[in-house]
């Protein structure tokens, strides 16, 4: 229910917002018609919504919805049917329906209040709804009670006819009356007690609590039942005897007696006796239940007498039953507890029920006359009556023995609120006749007891309230009889009671109705607040303590005293002097008494006045004086007076001054609290304040102000030595207090307004004189005692901790030394309690620094070498106080935080303009202490006011005479721009972006600049400040600078149009100007527009669409009206500019989510005028936009994250950095929308988060040839944007954690949650190698931020701060459960970048500080080492069991250090790759510990039990350590069952050996996840031996896959038939064929390209291979004769179709060559295309669409005929009307499947150097065996070889480029160049690994953009033409002509040899990754018969040349060597002369 409490006040709020969900509650009500129907039963949710529906309208008046109106009138039309018990839920007891019944029409009043529509619809049926509960005859659950008891409470309206209905239904049915005799009373107590034909006459039902007498009985109960009866009796007869006060008898003077008379109460006879116990049996007979219904009709009748007009006669007989209940009440309340027949809780309960019908009664009386003729005779009778009834009644409250109840009380001030209201009346006319019946009241409530302790009574608050009421208006009426009344008040004062003097007696005590006066007429002074009062009253108080009886001490005299002071405190100017002309005296009179013999004889209440009532009153007029010259007057009163106590004290012996002193410092702490001690002080002012601390220092008033208290000895508190003296001064330094807490709180306040103790400004000290006589007033020569000096000197090195030694005070005095000690205590007291903040103005500045006032003492000139230390000391102190002071309040949130930056943001501004005193020690002081304010506290350097003090406000403040000064200002000016360069510097360094911003903000202020006197050098310090990439080595230590996301986010935040992809340089002053006037100039744009607004008087709205809706404005411009724009309209230009920007902000994002590019120059145009607007906006109070500015905001900070580009999220950081420094209390709002948008980013996978498959880069677009996994489809979004965007994110979350994390709680665990959201699972990250950097900075951030546990302001959050570390280290680690991947970008910076991300974090790794928690932890777990032993057990909630949760942590963090140090040493490789311009410092890495085989085993135990795959990546980053693979096996053979998931573990236990010992753990195989294609082939190699299990494994893995992928490794499969004895590999070919018509065809193919012989030479494995050959045609008739029709159909169109065209070679070999092209044609007229479904063999995704019959060209061949032949093919999968031309060359007679090998090496190749995003280019032309010696290969496009080149042009490469690209340098000429490096570069990484030969000219090919391609890979591997002789020697080709283009400079010194040579190592590096899926390619083919296999060792040299031994560095250097052997080398040209003589290929 609490809820939709709360939902329905949101909803009540904005009604029209929540519309949707206030259907919902109505639909939650009874339906429409369910509850009229009757026989419904509701439920408690349906009840539960009409009572929030209920609420709803009470709160809200909402017209567009009529349904919570109906639901809500449908329900009350249907509560005469809720009187059934049946209408309830089940079990819903009467309670509950009683409060529902209470809380539901209490909200329909309400409702109808505010609404009188509803108000007229629920009176049409209301009053019948109430006649109708009172009818009910039966109610044996009470409900309807329950309904008429709310109703009574809570009436809603009804019609006047109704409320007469229901008025005679009241009076006449339920006979509502009292009896006034009781000869009446008998029969109308029968009758009342035998009706029982309604409701109210029926069973005592519940009602509400708030006036259930069930309260009052039980509060009653117990115990005290018999002692109340007691007294109550005893009270009782003293009432019946009456009370005498000042001589006057105040007894029953009312029809109360008259009626007890007639009665014979009083009689004492025995007839009287009866009449009581008749009375009582009276009051007794009648029942609760009939009281109950009496005061419910009672109250009923009032609303309706209240509310409706009534006829007359109701209203009289309404006016007479109340006058009955009110003449009854006397005789009730008359009654003594002992005569009443009940006793005990029945009692209590009657009383209370009988009270509650009288105070209906009185509430009905009272209303009734609301209604009467003011102005008649019979009305003014009628109010004298029930005047004289209320007050009669108000009387025998006061005296019965029930007073102390509390319905007694409430009766009693009803009656009171009657008899003002009465006053009131007939214009005053009855005032007079009023205050004499009211004053004997008022004497009668002064004489009930004592109302002075702290529980007041409540009948003389009533009485005072009600006196204070009549006064107030009879002030205004008729002053007369009001002047009468107080006075009449007050001589009750002056008149003594006749006391009894008897010898040897005390007198009588003081009547209490004199003290209760007192108080009263004191109260009556402070409500009226009238100075001619005040002086009414004032003289006599002051006459009797002068001259009466409280002139001597006494209870009087305290009370008088209290009176005075609270009437001085009203700040009447004559009463005020009087008065504290009177208590100073009488205080200074109590001192003189003290020490004397006649104190001994003085009463207690002396002690009391002067320790307690005086000091109170000196408080009470300080607290209430607020007219200035008043309270000046004051201040200098109680300074004198506290002097001359201090003098007083001095000369008193053996007692201490603090007892004198202490109790009037509250009172100068009060009037002190508003003085600004900055401003010019008189001369007499300062020396009271000065004798004040004086006295302070000399009576030990001040509290310690050591920090941590020294041993002292026993202090004793009798002051009567100068040894104890000695010990009270130090011990007043050290501790403990002596004295009250509130005495300590006095002494800090003081401390705030008291101005510096300098009294002169020549003379430092006063005169010794003077000084002397105040510390010793009866001696006026010269110096006191020197062994009193000597502990004042003592006491002082104490306070100043010790920075002055004692000795070095020799030459000052004992007053100059207790003077300075005072001065000691005043400036630190100063800093400790408020932090150093004096009084004056409301805004902390500057000026209101405590230092303004302790940097006084160093102004004085000529000060004595001892002094002056001390007066340093006293700074040095005052500012560690300040430090303390701020750093205890470092935790503080909310307004207490604000507090605490403002206090320090005006040290260091006052500081920073306390640079430029003429003084040099005071410049260095200022310049020491802001230094250290800055390291201490290093926000500042971020806070605007400082860099406002620091940029314009230097010596602004200084005197025209210094200014003059060109030393001084040399010297100033120096010292100025020393500063301001550190502080700019140091703040750039940690916070680069905010450091800008606000620079920027600062430039935005031209005024300002305009006006400072150091513009220029304001101007040449920032044009020397530049931070970029390459600043990195000026800022030591883990400066965030260095950080790059921060780098990149500060470039963002400069607001300059930089490209990050580059290293970048930024001058701060140039782009700050810049930047400053973009913003102004948007800023500007709102302004106008706004100006414009307002000229016009708006837009008018409905024409909007045309003229920009001016019309209205032009209209009133014609007309000369003056546009006064009202606010609304003001407001109104706000909304249309809010909804405009929030309209094109939601386009952007909505682009952004349908994939459209967002357009940057509009976005930032948009967000930056949106800033400039919410900015503009911040000053106004209105709260009409706050909703539309909040959503503009939101968008603001959510946009980027939507669009998630780097360009997005660089505006992103330009406006959040605006938003921040412009406005700093934006910075909570931002951060946390900023928070909330970063956690949206993990929810929906984006950027760093983005962990699917598809975004994991290289190993996506891998899967599954190299990677295992299933192929998925890459995203249409480059990953690296998001990631890229959420690196510039980081960054500028960093720069905000360093300016918030010394600052801001609030923000602080707005960044925690932001952490643990992100470190929640590790999962979550993207495992993408693009974000290596990215990932680390965010570790960084996370153990930044954890960092805080050893601060102060997080140290309630450390355990969550560990658990966040711990998870950080998860995350850390987890990072390296992937392979090392490479990843190149087009960003030239990335790379690099990404290596000092993880590099700055492993030095935050190396230099992080070990918390104390974890050496604690150590030592536990070393003490618990004996006792416990095993430690096992120990579990940690992340880490699991842990044999010690510190020494586990510390090895997890070396790990990861480890791991992180060579991820480094790697990507430092990747991003330098030529060994230049490294970044780190390799003595580092030189430095590092060779690790031992049992440290790598302990690593490897550490990481599987973290997670097993950081174990097995720990094998392939380190893969020639043995012992680390030796110890990963046994792991996972050890835990074989937990890893089962992960395909990278099966080298470790699938082994030869394990074959071979058909080991059991190779039965986990069927369980175990797929691997890649490539790693499943090496399990087909022979060293396996076909074993079942491996074999099953392996076909389950290719069976996973699509058949299309595992088509690339046909040549593979096909070879695997040779050891297939189980038929495995054939079944799976037969089923993967069924499944894939183009499978099955490759196949083929490939198993008819395997049918010829192999060469000669192989003559062992003869009989295997003439197996496998007989195998091949049966399998390939088995797959044709599984065919379906259709595929069958498809495989002999397509077969067919090629056959024919690759026979024509064959028919062409008799042909004369000059007739074969002719021959070639003929041939192809032949062929016919048998439908569109034909396609290419060597590119199956290409169908072919015809034949280009002229296309046909013979090619060269020594024995064959190959030809040429051009298809026009379309792609299967884009346009079928895009027609293309593709050639093939069709062979027969040669054997192509080396060609198909070395280009599937090729195209893996090219597939890594792709997914690793790195620029080199290769060709793998298709190339496909259709038959024994039988091929088909594809022609690459647009291409010629460097011979036929060569044939047409004359010169090298270099002249040719330039022939058909242009002229070097032009941009088609260095295209071309580029497209030869990057080919060159990757097919020299093929062919170092390939090791092709017969590279001549015309084996490489170049297209028509400069790309180079080989072609033709007869020699490869071991093999090489002319008998293997190897003459090329060159790894890869790169003759003379090549390096002309490669390296213009001929030394390879060129840039372009540089990148080519860049290009080559990464492509080495990229394919040494993929290492072993390469080598398990062509490991398959070893037995296939190819030359290239047969000789040497093929497989291991292919290994070899990969290097696995090498490191990243060494594999990089070993190419670098590679490409500098191959520069030009003399075999190459060699080789293409031989091949010119021979063959005649051009050269």
């Amino acid at each position: 229910m609490e809820a939709l409490i709360e939902l329905c006040d949101l909803i009540s709020q904005n009604p029209a917002q929540f519309a949707g969900k206030l259907s919902w509650i109505c639909s939650r009500c009874p339906p429409p018609g369910s509850l009229l129907a009757g026989s419904h039963r509701i439920t408690r949710s349906q009840l539960n919504a009409v009572l929030a529906v209920a609420r709803f309208l009470s709160k809200c008046s909402y017209e567009f919805d009529l349904r919570p109106k109906s639901v809500v009138i449908e329900f009350l039309r249907s509560i005469p049917d809720s009187f059934r018990q049946s209408f309830w839920p089940q079990s819903f007891g009467i309670e509950p329906i009683s409060v529902f019944y209470s809380d539901f029409l209490g909200y329909i009043v309400e409702a109808s209040e505010l609404s009188a529509d509803f108000a007229a619809e629920v009176a049409d049926f209301m009053g019948e709804i109430i006649i109708a509960a009172t009818t009910i005859v039966s109610d044996d659950v009470g409900i309807s009670k329950a309904f008429l008891t709310a109703v009574s409470q809570n009436c809603p309206p009804i019609l006047s006819s109704e409320a007469e209905r229901l008025v005679c239904c009241l009076l006449d049915q339920f006979a509502v009356g009292s009896p006034s005799s009781p000869r009446e009373a008998v029969p109308i107590a029968s009758e009342t007690s035998s009706t029982q034909s309604s409701p109210l006459a029926g069973n005592r039902f519940q009602v509400n609590e708030s006036w259930s007498p069930g309260n009052e009985a039980n509060n009653a109960s117990g115990s005290s039942s018999s002692t109340t009866s007691k007294g109550a009796d005893d009270a009782t007869t003293a009432s019946s005897r009456g009370t005498v006060v000042n001589g006057i008898s105040i007894g029953w003077r009312s029809s109360v007696d008259q009626l007890g008379t007639s009665f014979g109460f009083n009689d004492g006879g025995e007839g009287g006796a009866a009449m009581l116990r008749q009375q009582v049996v009276i009051f007794e007979e009648e029942t609760l239940e009939g009281l109950e219904r009496q005061e419910v009709a009672l109250r009923l009748l009032g609303h309706i007498v209240d509310k409706v007009p009534i006829k007359a006669g109701h209203l009289d007989q309404a006016r007479i039953v109340a006058k009955k209940q009110l003449q009854s009440l006397s005789a009730f309340l008359k009654i003594r507890k002992r005569d009443w027949t009940e006793q005990g809780t029945p009692l209590r309960v009657r009383i209370v029920t009988k009270l509650s019908v009288f105070r209906a009664a009185a509430q009905l009386q009272i209303k009734s006359l609301a209604s009467i003729d003011s102005d008649g005779k019979s009305s003014k009778k009628l109010l004298l009556e029930t005047l004289a009834l209320l007050i009669d009644a108000a009387e025998a409250c006061l005296l019965s023995v029930w007073r102390k109840l509390r319905i007694c009380e409430v009766l009693f001030n009803s009656l009171l609120s009657g008899i003002s209201q009465i006053a009131v009346t007939r214009g005053g006319q009855l005032l007079r006749v009023l205050l004499i019946r009211l004053k004997p009241l008022v004497l009668t409530t002064c004489a009930q007891g004592d109302t002075w302790g702290n529980s007041q009574d409540a009948m003389f608050e009533s009485v005072t309230k009600t006196s204070c009421e009549i006064i107030e208006f009879g002030w205004r009426k008729d002053r007369a009889p009001v002047d009468t009344f107080i006075m009449g008040l007050a001589a009750s004062i002056r008149e003594r009671n006749d006391y009894e003097e008897q010898g040897g007696k005390e007198k009588q005590a003081i009547p209490v109705i004199q003290l209760n006066a007192i108080r009263l007429l004191a109260d009556l002074n402070v409500s009226v607040n009238k100075a001619e009062v005040v002086d009414m009253i004032l003289p006599l108080f002051i006459e009797s303590l002068e001259e009466g009886d409280a002139s001597t001490p006494g209870l009087l005299r305290l009370r008088l005293l209290d009176a005075v002071a609270r009437m001085a405190s009203l700040g009447f100017e004559k009463s005020y002097r009087e008065t504290v002309v009177l208590m100073t005296r009488s205080y200074l009179n109590k001192l003189s008494t003290i020490g004397s013999a006649e104190s001994k004889t003085l009463a207690p209440e002396a002690t009391t006045e002067r320790v307690e009532t005086l000091p109170a009153g000196f408080l009470l007029i300080a607290t209430g004086l607020t007219n200035p010259k008043l309270r000046s007057d004051y201040r200098h009163r109680l300074l004198s007076l506290c002097s001359d106590v201090g003098l007083a004290a001095e000369s008193k012996s053996g007692r201490s001054g603090a007892d004198f002193l202490g109790p009037l410092l509250p009172a100068v702490a009060e009037i002190c609290s508003d003085f600004d001690p900055t401003v010019d002080v008189e001369p007499s002012l300062l020396k009271l304040f000065r004798n004040l601390w004086f006295y302070v220092a000399l009576f030990g008033l001040a509290p310690p102000i050591q920090k941590n208290q020294l041993s002292t000895r026993s202090v004793s508190t009798t002051m009567n030595s100068v040894g104890s003296m000695t010990t009270m001064s130090l011990q007043a330094v050290v501790g403990p207090y002596m004295w009250n807490s509130v005495w300590s709180a006095a002494i800090q306040r003081i401390a705030q307004g008291t101005p510096p103790l300098v009294v002169s400004s020549v003379k430092w000290l006063e005169d010794e004189l003077e000084l002397n006589a105040l510390h010793n007033p009866g001696s006026r020569r010269g110096s006191g005692n020197e062994k009193a000096a000597v502990a004042q000197r003592a006491a002082l090195s104490a306070a100043l901790g010790g920075r002055v030694e004692t000795a070095a005070m020799s030459t000052i005095t004992g007053v100059k030394a207790t003077y300075l000690l005072a001065v000691a205590f005043l400036e630190i007291i100063r800093f400790s309690s408020n932090g150093g903040i004096l009084n004056g103005q409301t805004s902390l500045s500057a000026s209101r620094s405590a230092f303004n006032c302790v940097f006084e003492y160093l102004k004085t000139p000529n000060l004595k070498q001892a002094v002056f230390q001390c007066l340093t000391a006293i700074v040095h102190r005052a500012f560690e106080t300040a430090v303390s002071w701020l750093e205890d309040r470092i935790s503080e949130t909310g307004n207490e935080a604000e507090i605490r930056e403002s206090t320090l943001s005006a040290h260091a501004c006052f500081l920073i303009k306390n640079m430029s005193q003429r003084e040099e020690h005071i410049r260095d002081i200022s310049v020491s202490l802001l230094i250290q304010l800055r390291d201490r506290f290093p926000q500042i350097l971020w806070n605007s006011s400082c860099l406002d003090s620091l940029l314009f406000s230097v010596n602004n403040d200084s005197s025209s005479s210094l200014v003059n000064d060109p030393t001084w200002v040399t010297t100033v000016r120096s010292l100025y721009q020393r500063v301001v360069r550190e502080w700019i510097s140091n703040a750039l360094s940690y916070a680069p972006c905010t450091s800008q911003g606000l620079l920027q903000e600062k430039l935005c202020k031209a005024n300002t600049w305009q006006r400072s006197e150091h513009t220029p050098d304001v101007v040449s310090l920032l044009s020397e400040m530049r931070i970029g990439t390459g600043k990195n080595d000026c800022w030591t230590g883990i400066r965030t600078a260095n950080i790059p996301a921060v780098m990149a986010a500060a470039a963002a935040a400069s607001g300059a149009n930089l490209k990050l992809t580059e290293a970048f340089n930024l001058e701060v002053l140039s782009i700050g100007i810049v930047s400053a006037t973009a913003k102004c100039n948007h800023a500007g744009e709102i302004a106008g527009m706004r100006r414009l607004y307002d000229s016009i008087g708006g837009f008018q709205t409905g024409t909007l669409s045309m003229g920009f809706g001016l019309g209205l404005g032009l209209q009133r411009l014609k007309s000369g009206e003056s546009p006064k724009l009202s606010q609304p309209e003001s407001e109104s230009f706000n909304g249309i500019l809010l909804s405009k920007f929030v309209q094109q902000l939601q386009q952007f994002v909505n682009a952004a989510e349908k994939g459209l590019e967002v357009d940057k120059t509009l976005f930032r145009e948009t967000c930056s005028q949106a800033t400039a607007l919410l900015l503009s906006d911040l000053g106004s109070d209105s709260k009409s936009n706050l909703e539309g500015f909040s959503q503009l905001l939101r968008l603001l900070c959510w946009c980027p994250a939507y669009i998630s580009t780097p360009d997005a999220m660089e505006i992103g950081i330009f406006v959040w950095t605006w938003l921040v420094s412009a406005a700093p209390q934006l910075g909570s709002l931002v951060l946390a929308e900023l928070v909330d948008a970063w956690l949206w980013t993990i929810d929906t996978k984006r950027g760093l988060f983005a962990s699917e498959v598809r975004y994991s880069g290289p190993a996506a677009k891998l899967k599954p040839h190299l990677v295992p996994g299933e192929p998925v489809l890459q995203p249409n979004k480059d990953p690296v944007e998001g990631i890229i965007a959420h690196r510039l994110w980081l960054g500028f979350f960093i720069d905000r954690f360093e300016v918030i994390r010394h600052q801001s709680v609030e923000q602080l665990l707005l960044l925690g949650r932001m952490l643990q959201g992100t470190m929640k699972f590790p999962w979550h990250f993207s495992c993408h190698p693009a974000a290596s950097g990215t990932f680390f900075t965010a570790m960084l951030l996370g153990l930044k931020f954890c960092s805080c546990q050893s601060q102060r302001n997080l140290q309630n959050f450390k355990m969550g701060l560990q658990l966040l570390e711990d998870r950080i280290y998860r995350a850390a680690l987890g990072w390296f459960a992937y392979e090392p991947e490479w990843y190149d970008t087009n960003n030239k910076n990335f790379a690099q970048s990404e290596a000092q991300s993880i590099s700055v974090f492993v030095h935050y790794l190396l230099n992080e500080r070990v918390d104390q928690s974890d050496s604690s932890l150590k030592g536990q777990g070393r003490e618990n080492e004996g006792s416990l032993g095993d430690m096992k057990d120990h579990y940690h909630p992340i880490w699991g069991k842990m044999e010690n949760y510190a020494v586990g942590r510390e090895k997890r963090k070396q790990l990861l250090l480890m791991l992180c140090q060579h991820e480094t040493d790697r990507l430092e490789v990747w991003a330098q790759p030529l060994n230049s311009n490294l970044f780190l410092n390799r003595d580092n890495l030189s430095s590092r510990p060779k690790l031992s085989s049992e440290k790598w085993a302990e690593y490897a135990r550490i990481a599987f039990s973290v997670d097993p795959r950081i174990a097995l990546c720990l094998v392939s980053r380190f893969p020639t350590i043995s012992s680390l693979k030796a110890e990963v096996t046994q792991l996972v053979q050890l835990h074989i069952l937990d890893i089962r998931c992960i395909p990278e573990a099966l080298p470790f236990f699938v082994t030869p050996k394990a074959v071979e010992e058909n080991s059991v753990i190779l039965q986990q195989l069927p369980h175990w996840a797929a691997c890649s294609i490539t790693q499943a082939l090496e399990f087909l190699t022979p060293s396996y031996k076909g074993h079942p299990r491996v074999m099953a494994y392996v076909l389950r893995v290719l069976e996973s896959y699509p058949p299309e992928r595992v088509t690339f490794f046909m040549p593979q499969l096909v070879q695997a038939l040779r050891y297939d004895e189980g038929k495995l590999v054939e079944g799976y070919l037969f089923r993967a064929a069924q499944r894939s018509d183009i499978f099955a065809h490759i196949l083929i193919w490939h198993l008819q390209g395997e049918t010829c012989a192999p060469e000669s030479g192989k003559d062992a494995s003869a009989g295997k291979n003439n197996a496998f050959q007989a195998l091949l045609p049966v399998v390939r008739q088995r797959i044709i004769e599984n065919f379906t029709p259709k595929a069958c159909d498809l495989f002999q169109r397509e077969f067919d179709f090629f056959d024919k065209v690759t026979s024509i070679s064959g028919r062409l070999f008799p042909v004369p060559k000059e007739e074969r092209r002719a021959g070639i044609r003929r041939e192809l007229e032949k062929i016919e295309m048998e439908g569109e479904d034909l396609y290419l063999p060597t590119a199956p995704s290409k169908l072919v669409r015809g034949i280009q019959v002229d296309s046909g060209i013979p090619l060269q061949s020594a024995a064959k005929v190959p030809i040429m032949i051009t298809f026009n093919v379309v792609d299967r999968d884009g346009g079928l009307n895009d027609i293309k031309p593709q050639a093939c060359i069709f062979k027969v007679g040669d054997d192509c499947r080396q060609d198909v090998l070395a280009l599937q090496v090729i195209s893996l190749l090219r597939d890594i150097f792709e997914a690793v995003g790195l620029n080199l280019y290769l060709f793998p032309y298709g190339v496909l065996p259709t038959g024994p010696e039988r091929g088909i290969i594809e022609v690459v496009p647009n291409s010629r070889s460097r011979s036929q080149m060569g044939e047409t042009t004359d010169g090298g490469l270099y002249e040719i480029f330039q022939q058909d690209y242009g002229p070097v340098g032009s941009p088609n000429f260095e295209a071309a160049r580029n497209n030869f490096i990057v080919s060159s570069a990757g097919y020299a990484v093929a062919s170092l690994l390939l090791q092709p030969k017969d590279r001549h000219n015309g084996n490489l090919l170049f297209d028509n953009v400069g790309r180079l391609v080989h072609i033709d890979f007869g020699f490869i591997l071991e093999t090489s033409p002319g008998g293997n002789m190897r003459f090329e020697s060159a790894q890869f080709k790169l003759s003379h002509e090549m390096t002309q283009l490669l390296d213009p400079s001929g030394v390879m010194k060129s840039e372009t040899w540089a990148y080519f040579v860049r290009l080559c190592v990464k492509g080495y590096l990229a394919a040494r990754r993929h290492m072993d899926g390469i080598i398990n390619t062509v490991l398959l083919m070893v037995d296939s018969g190819l030359p290239c296999f047969r000789r040497g060792d093929p497989i291991g040299n292919l290994r070899k040349r990969f290097h696995p031994e090498m490191s990243e560095r060494e594999a990089a250097n070993f190419m670098i060597h590679t490409c500098n052997d191959a520069y030009n080398k003399w075999t190459t040209a060699g080789y293409d002369l031989i091949q010119y003589l021979q063959q005649g290929i051009e050269k």
